[in-house]
């Protein structure tokens, strides 16, 4: 049993370098989606205001259609009147030129105040008619240079609508490139990222020597806590110290080779056993990991290595290797590890 569990500690599980790739990958997926539905959001708002304004102006035009009716109608009633009063004019000025010539002068004097009475009635008439028809035709006028003015609001709607679709399309082409560059530059980063800790991996592996104390799983490099630590403390053994030192100085090399515009830390994570721990210095297995992890942090920073590319992370007994609940399985489990990865 002890020989298996050797065998599998010396083998190299390359899932989760992977599983970090594919999430960097994912969350640039998800930021173009992100501006992709804005984008989106803020076009169907305009397009929605357009397209309310146009059903609007539809509207005004089918009311202003119905009142023009309305007035047409009304033209032709009122001509049809005139013309009516007209024949009735002719007739009374026919009848007054017959009473004119058959007639007596006494009851000619009279028929003919009679008809010359009719004769201004019917003028009278005649002229508020074609002052009631000069009304229409002016409203009618009217409505026709507003169903002009609206035509042209609904023909520049209409063309700002399609400056509208056709923006809308070339920013989902931008976005679809943009997409495009994003993933091709993620994946050069990874690739290149993947690089320089393979090579830092290597180099560690010649400094630090063959040691069974000292192992990769997967993308990290594995500390035993009892090489750097006493039980329960947090405090650097000198034996800690030593090999610290070796992993600063490759550190500090591998600062100087990696390029400025890649954003890239060197991850420590404290792990303990399930065992629980409670004193004054430490309330639980996670705050003694994140004291562990501190701890080498500060000393790094301590030999010359950036700051900015170091991160501490404590994890306590929740990321066992081994799930075991023997000795073997608890040194296992306390360890510290070492990982590059992106920032």
């Amino acid at each position: 049993m002890p020989l298996a569990r050797s065998r599998r500690d010396r083998g190299v599980d390359y899932w989760p370098g992977f599983v970090d790739a594919l999430s960097t990958l994912v969350l640039g997926i998800i930021f173009l989606l992100t501006v992709f539905v804005v984008v989106q959001f803020f076009l169907s708002q305009e397009v929605a205001g357009k397209d309310t304004a146009l059903a609007r102006l539809n509207a005004q035009i089918a009311q202003l259609t119905d009142m023009l009716s309305l007035e047409k109608v009304g033209k032709s009633n009122l001509e049809d009147e005139l013309a009516r009063l007209q024949a009735s004019l002719a007739g009374a000025e026919s009848e007054r030129d017959r009473l004119k010539a058959g007639a007596g002068p006494g009851g000619l004097q009279d028929q003919l105040g009679s008809a010359q009475g009719k004769v201004t009635e019917l003028s009278g008439a005649l002229d508020a008619e074609k002052r009631a028809t000069a009304r229409v035709l002016a409203q009618v006028e009217l409505l026709n240079q507003q169903i002009v003015a609206l035509r042209r609001q609904l023909g520049a709607l209409e063309t700002a609508l399609q400056a509208a679709e056709s923006k809308d399309k070339d920013s989902q082409t931008r976005i679809a490139d943009l997409g495009q560059r994003l993933n091709v530059a993620l994946a050069q980063r990874v690739q290149e990222l993947a690089r320089y800790r393979s090579d830092f991996f290597g180099r560690l592996r010649t400094i630090l020597g063959n040691r069974p104390e000292i192992r990769v799983v997967g993308d990290r490099f594995v500390f035993q806590s009892e090489i750097l630590f006493d039980s329960a403390q947090s405090q650097l053994r000198p034996e800690g110290r030593d090999e610290l030192d070796k992993l600063a100085a490759a550190l500090i090399d591998l600062e100087k080779r990696i390029p400025p515009d890649i954003p890239w830390v060197l991850r420590v994570d404290g792990h303990t056993d399930i065992r629980p721990i409670s004193n004054p210095q430490f309330p639980s297995n996670w705050a003694l990991s994140a004291a562990r992890a501190i701890s080498v942090v500060q000393f790094l920073v301590s030999k010359g290595v950036s700051p900015q590319h170091l991160v501490a992370a404590g994890f306590g007994e929740y990321q066992p290797l081994d799930p075991d609940r023997t000795e073997e399985a608890f040194q296992r489990n306390r360890r510290l590890e070492l990982k590059l990865t992106e920032r």
